[in-house]
């Protein structure tokens, strides 16, 4: 009676538990249906979810017919002291976690049901691509699936005769000691071992698939000098798999043989010959596919290695290439004379006049310092874009003003304030990257509450200033409800409004109220009054969990951007299509195949999503297209203000440089050696570490090219080396988007690299004398990016640098550096720099007695009242005060 009562409440409690995560996950489907349904996203729900349902009731209801059945065949041929009720429950138990885990493949089926072909065939088995990325993967996940079931089954069932064989040996064991004779082992049932016999033949049957299958693994294979098949995986892996999956089929063969002839024979059952079969196997298993090719490694390939393994290095060159989208590289020979001049400059107008001195990171706290207005705003995500402004192209900073509601103060984080009070952002701020005020601060395109435009360009209006999705939006927040949002300050009122868009669930029943309730946990939800039938409750509002919350098989790049279009804020997001199973190519963070196949433009104001196909040659999109129909837009749908501003994305270029850096090899006698990698180069940054030098986008005028246009770029230098061996462009504008240029130094000549230029600047006197200066004043020298700007065949090298006060946050722009190569300057502005470099007077300051000084002059004075203050010091207090005093007019004039 005991065990029947435990039993009951261990069902119980198991039934009471399903229950409860059937509930809670209703409310977060239907909720989910809501949300998809408001962005026209609902077919991507349902056919997930449709598929999710399948895959888990098909794999719950095979496991558990496979496992009840043979539970009741070993119940029938032995008796049991297990119920099989408690059978039947932990056989749900385990059939509900099967389900679990097997529907997560739900993608992995759907991708393999809709493939599409890449029409490249591997050199080994030449299958094509599409097998290792679409079929290999579901393939691997049926037989993960039925030897789960199998092998669970067989440990199931061996425990039930093991329950039995022990509960017999017990029962001999008393009798023998109640008639004192010696108690015997009992046998096993021949039944019984026919029963695990097929189940241990199953299970071979199984790992000869598996090792049929671990054939195709050679493809990824890191063993080698390159990914991919090599000599030792073809000539010793291949064939030790091939002697694996027959002895695998031979032992499950021996199980039968086992079953119907030799346990019936005691003579021959003593030959052990299925015991012998699988020792065999297991040392050929755990010994084979390690020693044996590392013999064969270790005594034939690696005293000729290059002859026999340049067919597979080919092979990895060429299919990584393809993979990383870098077969059609266009290179060329750029001269770079090191003559360039003022006239040169002036037949690059475009590109001077964008050339950006101000670096995202200190300009950063700029913003944050003079525009964030109030404590809860954030402008932290500066990004780079470029727009025509006075007719000109022109690039920009552009940050939008964010709510971030972590800032609010504490007294102030009620709940009617968190979610229905301050619900969004308001407006951006714009600069252009080439100009700055006289103190060193941005000269703003845009600026202040509400956005006031410096420029009278209508492009830069904005009707729609409120930013409801974005990158610092966190919790749900309910709009249009009869507590009013503020909308942003006014002096020592605020503006409030009351949101007229469609963005959000609209809360138009006491059901959705109740379901949304329940999913947050938050019952005021329900019992607000606030709360109407025209409300909305915005969740999920960050952009980048919102799109990967829609298409979670997209991989995002790291910064979405901001753009002003047609009177609206949208946020325009690079999404990729990526694997790790293309054969042959070479990994780079867990992936070997990339493309930037969709533009993802999200409505700042509505939280819209669409997804533009850029790529129409990429089988993974095109897969996924198929899934998931009508959901894909093509590239000709985006608006065409909106296409000129997709830019060539950061992460990919990044990735791109990356391997390029070793695959720009194609000889395989040079790849095999690495007599010619690259590297990406470092510079000094900030307070003087050193850093990789950053990909960044500029306007310049390519060599050859007829006008300036928007490209992402950045240098390579040979390994270990600090010269500069050549640079590398990625074309943003629309006519030439994605392609990808390579222009090589003569390798005859030096060019300087950016931590070479450093160099320069930090050893020319005059430079280093005032870096020392400032610093002695207590003042924070921040280096800014070293922009390596190729003009017509010549190189020019900037840097910009700031000041801040040692306990300030505002840092100014106070100097440009400036180089041909072999000249440094270091100047207030570019244009006098510039004028300097190419020997050009420096603009003189004129003193209160009509004396005329150069900058230099002045700093040479200033080091020298600096020294004389540093003497006088504890000596003659006098003098101090006379140096010190002479010191601040010197600086006041340097100012």
């Amino acid at each position: 009676m005991a065990v029947k009562r435990n039993w009951k409440g261990a069902a119980t409690l198991v039934i009471i538990w399903f229950i409860i995560l059937f509930v809670s996950r209703i409310f977060s489907l239907l909720t989910d249906f809501w949300w998809f349904k408001n962005l026209n996203f609902e077919k991507i729900f349902l056919i997930s979810i449709e598929t999710k349902i399948v895959l888990f009731l098909l794999s719950f209801i095979v496991f558990l017919i496979f496992a009840l059945f043979n539970l009741w065949i070993s119940s029938k041929l032995q008796r049991s002291f297990i119920s099989f009720k408690l059978k039947l429950l932990i056989t749900l138990v385990l059939s509900y976690f099967i389900g679990m885990t097997t529907y997560q493949k739900w993608f992995t089926v759907l991708q393999y049901l809709n493939q599409t072909p890449f029409n490249i065939a591997d050199p080994i088995f030449m299958k094509d691509v599409s097998f290792y990325i679409f079929s290999l993967p579901f393939i691997l996940a049926v037989w993960s699936f039925i030897m789960a079931t199998v092998l669970i089954t067989l440990i199931l069932v061996t425990l039930d005769y093991l329950q039995a064989y022990i509960a017999a040996m017990f029962s001999q064991r008393s009798q023998a000691q109640t008639i004192d004779i010696k108690p015997k082992l009992p046998e096993l049932k021949r039944g019984v071992l026919i029963h695990l016999a097929v189940l241990g033949s199953i299970i071979f049957i199984l790992l000869a698939v598996r090792h049929y299958l671990s054939r195709f693994s050679i493809m990824f294979s890191e063993k080698g000098i390159v990914v991919g098949a090599g000599y030792t995986d073809v000539v010793a892996f291949l064939p030790v798999m091939k002697f694996l999956m027959i002895l695998a089929v031979v032992i499950a063969v021996l199980f039968y043989i086992w079953i119907f002839f030799i346990s019936g024979s005691k003579k021959l059952r003593k030959r052990h010959i299925l015991l012998y079969a699988i020792i065999v196997y297991v040392i050929v298993f755990f010994i084979g596919p390690t020693v044996i090719p590392g013999i064969i490694q270790s005594l034939k390939v690696s005293p000729n290695e290059m002859n026999l393994e340049k067919p597979y290095i080919e092979n990895n060159i060429e299919f990584t290439k393809m993979a990383y989208k870098l077969s059609d590289v266009e290179e060329k020979d750029f001269k770079a004379e090191q003559a360039i001049t003022a006239n040169i400059l002036k037949e690059a107008p475009e590109t001077m006049d964008n050339i950006r001195i101000l670096d995202w990171r200190p300009l950063t706290q700029t913003y944050k310092q003079t525009q964030e207005i109030r404590l809860y705003y954030d402008l932290s995500g500066i990004d780079v874009d470029r727009y025509y402004i006075n007719d000109k192209y022109t690039q920009v900073m552009l940050a939008p003003r964010e709510m971030n509601q972590r800032q609010i103060t504490e007294n102030a984080k009620t709940w009617v304030n968190l979610h229905m009070v301050y619900t969004h952002g308001f407006g951006v701020v714009m600069s252009p990257v080439n100009s700055v005020t006289k103190e060193g601060l941005p000269n703003y395109f845009i600026q202040d509450i509400p956005p006031v435009s410096n420029v009278d360009e209508e492009k830069l209006t904005i009707n729609k200033p409120q930013v409801y999705y974005g990158e610092k939006a966190s919790s749900f927040v309910l709009v249009n409800t009869n507590t009013k949002e503020f909308d942003y300050p006014k002096g020592s009122t605020n503006e409030y409004i009351q949101y007229d868009g469609e963005g959000g669930v609209l809360l138009n029943s006491f059901t959705k109220k109740l379901f949304m309730a329940l999913r947050f946990f938050d019952i005021k939800i329900l019992l607000s009054s606030d709360i109407t039938k025209d409300s909305r409750i915005m969740f999920d509002r960050n952009i980048q969990e919102r799109i990967s919350k829609v298409t979670p098989f997209i991989m995002l790049d790291e910064d979405p951007y901001l753009v002003i279009s047609e009177g609206k804020l949208y946020w325009i997001q690079d999404g990729y299509t990526v694997t790790s199973n293309f054969p042959y190519s070479e990994k780079y963070g867990g992936i070997n195949y990339l493309r930037n196949s969709v533009k993802i433009v999200v409505d700042a104001y509505e939280g819209t999503v669409n997804y533009y196909v850029i790529d129409l040659e990429d089988p993974l999109i095109q897969t996924y297209a198929k899934i998931f129909p009508k959901q894909f837009k093509s590239y000709e749908l985006m608006s065409e203000d909106l296409k000129k501003h997709i830019r060539y994305p950061v992460d990919l270029f990044k990735v791109q440089s990356a391997i390029y850096s070793t695959y720009h090899m194609k000889d395989p006698t040079v790849f095999y050696n690495k007599e010619d990698a690259w590297q990406i180069p470092n510079e000094v940054y900030g307070t003087g570490q050193q850093v990789k030098v950053e990909p960044y986008y500029i306007i310049i005028k390519l060599p050859g090219e007829e006008r300036e246009e928007f490209v992402l770029m950045t240098s390579f230098t040979p390994i270990r080396k600090d010269n500069m061996i050549s640079w590398m462009a990625a074309r943003s504008d629309v006519e030439n988007y994605g392609k990808l240029l390579l222009y090589k130094f003569p390798k005859d000549k030096l060019i300087y690299g950016p931590l070479q230029i450093e160099a320069k600047f930090d050893q020319d006197s005059e430079i280093s004398q005032q870096l020392t200066l400032w610093s002695q004043q207590g003042s924070r020298v921040t280096r800014g990016n070293l922009l390596v700007i190729p003009i017509k065949d010549s190189i020019l090298y900037i840097e910009p640098l700031y000041i801040q006060a040692e306990q300030g946050q505002l840092p100014q722009l106070k100097r440009i550096l400036v180089s041909d190569g072999e000249r440094v300057v270091m100047e207030e502005t570019l244009e006098i720099a510039l004028n300097v470099l190419f020997g050009k007077a420096r603009p003189t300051i004129t003193t209160e007695e009509g004396e005329e000084r150069t900058t230099e002059d002045l700093i040479k004075d200033a080091q020298q009242y600096y020294d004389a203050i540093l003497e006088s010091m504890g000596n003659d207090w006098t003098a101090f005060g006379e140096n010190f005093d002479m010191l601040g007019e010197v600086l006041e004039e340097l100012s």
